[in-house]
């Protein structure tokens, strides 16, 4: 290592907040609840590097100091039960991904609606101004015929 350079520590990054309203809105009613913000924080971790490489010093600390004999059932167990939680924690956190899908679906067909009625406004007044156009034509083509007979 290079003199005067800090070693480097392995961090979990946190998801960037969101910048969509809905999505804004979603997770502040997310972080509300701790129960969900527990689960957050178990998924974030648990899809990290830091998991595996902590993951991997226990397996090689429990073989490696025969903390029980081959075939390792107590690991086994562990490892059993750890695997349930997290395919509990993934659920979870598909749910999570499933709720802000949601909400910018939601978010979305708002938009939708209110673009439809503002179309519909803008073809009302363009029907309009077709009628007003025409009106006016009628009066003026019959007093510019006149001046052409004359």
């Amino acid at each position: 290592m290079a003199t005067g350079t800090k070693p480097r520590r392995a961090v979990v990054r946190r998801p960037k907040p969101p910048s969509h309203p809905a999505l804004v809105k979603t997770q502040a009613e997310r972080g509300e609840s701790l129960q969900l913000r527990i689960a957050d924080h178990i998924t974030t971790f648990a899809g990290s590097m830091m998991f595996v490489y902590i993951h991997i010093l226990w397996f090689g600390i429990w073989i490696g100091f025969r903390v029980e004999k081959y075939p390792f059932g107590l690991l086994t167990m562990i490892v059993s039960l750890e695997a349930i939680f997290l395919s509990t924690f993934v659920m979870i956190s598909q749910n999570r991904a499933d709720e802000k899908r949601q909400a910018l679906a939601d978010n979305e067909w708002q938009i939708v609606q209110t673009e439809e009625k503002q179309n519909e406004q803008l073809l009302d007044i363009s029907n309009q101004i077709l009628e007003l156009t025409k009106a006016v034509h009628g009066f003026v083509a019959p007093a510019g015929s006149a001046n052409k007979s004359s």
